[in-house]
């Protein structure tokens, strides 16, 4: 089964706890995205730059949801001030399975 790792990196203007709050607000939208199998919301060393972790059961799943309004809504959702960062990867395998 081939599965995809994708690393979004953005800028908010929004502050730490506002974004924490908006994305736990939206928590379970992105719960109910089929094919996502699990999403981290991660924080850089960089001031005001965040991002999130996802894990894919396909590409055809992540073209899916790029097609969708919740993926078009996430820059303003959180006020996000520069196009962010994504790089999309192959996994290759995991190292524990559940």
């Amino acid at each position: 089964m081939l599965m995809i790792l994708q690393v979004i990196k953005l800028k908010s203007n929004l502050s730490e706890e506002e974004l924490i709050t908006k994305a736990r607000d939206r928590k379970s939208q992105f719960e109910a995205i089929p094919g996502l199998l699990q999403k981290y919301y991660v924080k850089t060393d960089k001031p005001g730059q965040y991002g999130g972790v996802y894990v894919w059961d396909s590409p055809e799943s992540l073209q899916a949801f790029r097609a969708t309004d919740l993926a078009k809504s996430i820059p303003e959702a959180y006020e996000v001030t520069e196009a962010p960062e994504i790089e999309t990867m192959n996994i290759l395998f995991q190292l524990r399975a559940k």
